[in-house]
Order: structure tokens, then C-alpha cells, then sequence
């Protein structure tokens, strides 16, 4: 039965999908219908992501802590947490590198200085209806990390994009590999080894 406070559209006309929003998405959370779940708002619709299978988990924890000791102080890694970018999604990523402290934070961040998926099964989603996303967000830098390829895609410059299913892409795409290199926009004299990001 759904919450009194949560409303849905009324329905006129022919069949049609429910659109959620945000707060109604997030209020759904704190009932703890997604509880173990891996759950994301995707311009107004639920996804729900299989199990994270270990090299997964392992990739997203040497992630977080390459970006931890790039960025320092002054900025907080999320880990899979809420990231508003607009009304109807919430991609909730893996990483999301934010400025300041979440200290006096009353509401979740609608931006990011860098956004990274790690992506085993997830590698084409993420690369097309994520990233356009995050383009259409205004997310500067935007990282995959390839886990079954054990390379690093960064896509930089977001800009309106006609062939992108959204609307939106990005000017800049390149791959890195094990031995290279890559400094953040945000954090330009502290490269991140690619090598340190995958198992």
C-alpha cells in the first residue's frame, strides 16, 4: 500500500509509466523499501542494480581511497550516496567528490567536482545513459573504471550532444591504462595511478 504522504500522478487517457520524483524517491528510501537494495532514480524511473560482486566492491574501495588521499582536506568522497540533478534523478553514484564539509549540510549536493562508476556488467550503461546524465548535470569530470578491462575512461567537457539519448555528452573521452596517470580537474597536482584504482 503506498504511504498516504507519497502522491502519483492522476491518470487520464491511455496506459502510461508513473514518473517518480525525487523527494517522493527518497521518501521511499527512509520507509526502507530499498533496505539492501541498490536502488537509483533515473529521470523519474526506479533501477535497481543486481548485487555488487566482489571485484566490484574491491575496485570501489581502492577508488575511494586513491581519491581520499588526491583530494584531502576541504573535500568529501561519497560513497554511493545521493547526488540531485534535478527533479526526477538521482543516479546515486559510486563516487562523488564534493567541496567542503558535510558539516551544516541540510540538503543533499546537486553537483560534484568528479563522479566515478566503477562499471563490471554495468561498463555500456555508463558510458551512454550515465554519462549523458552527468553531461546534461554539468559534472566537469566524469571517470569510469573499467574493472574487467582494468582501464580508466574519463570523459571531460560536457556540452549539449544531438546523438546522445538525452540530449547531452561529453567533448572530451580518453582511456588510460594500468601504467598511466590521471590528475583530477579539481585536484591538478595530484595524479591518481590508474593501477591503484583496480584490482
Amino acid at each position: 500500500m503506498m504511504p498516504a504522504n507519497i502522491t502519483t500522478p492522476v491518470l487520464t487517457g491511455p496506459p502510461r509509466n508513473l514518473l517518480w520524483t525525487v523527494d517522493q524517491f527518497h521518501h521511499l528510501g527512509d520507509l526502507g523499501m530499498f533496505e539492501g537494495r541498490r536502488a537509483m532514480l533515473i529521470n523519474g524511473v526506479i533501477v535497481e542494480e543486481g548485487p555488487m560482486n566482489p571485484p566490484h566492491r574491491i575496485a570501489l574501495e581502492l577508488s575511494e581511497n586513491a581519491l581520499r588521499g588526491a583530494f584531502g582536506a576541504g573535500w568529501r568522497v561519497c560513497n554511493q550516496m545521493p547526488l540531485v540533478l534535478g527533479q526526477t534523478t538521482d543516479p546515486e553514484p559510486d563516487l562523488a567528490v564534493i567541496a567542503g564539509s558535510p558539516r551544516g549540510a541540510s540538503t543533499h549536493p546537486t553537483s560534484a567536482a568528479l563522479v566515478v562508476e566503477v562499471s563490471d556488467s554495468s561498463l555500456r550503461y555508463d558510458t551512454t545513459e550515465k554519462m549523458s546524465l552527468y553531461a546534461a548535470g554539468a559534472i566537469a569530470d566524469y571517470w569510469v573504471v573499467d574493472v574487467s578491462g582494468r582501464q580508466l575512461l574519463v570523459f571531460r567537457d560536457p556540452q549539449p550532444d544531438s546523438t546522445q539519448s538525452h540530449g547531452h555528452g561529453y567533448a572530451s573521452r580518453q582511456v588510460f591504462g594500468p601504467n598511466d596517470a590521471v590528475a583530477p580537474l579539481a585536484a591538478p597536482h595530484a595524479p591518481v595511478r590508474v593501477a591503484d584504482l583496480v584490482p
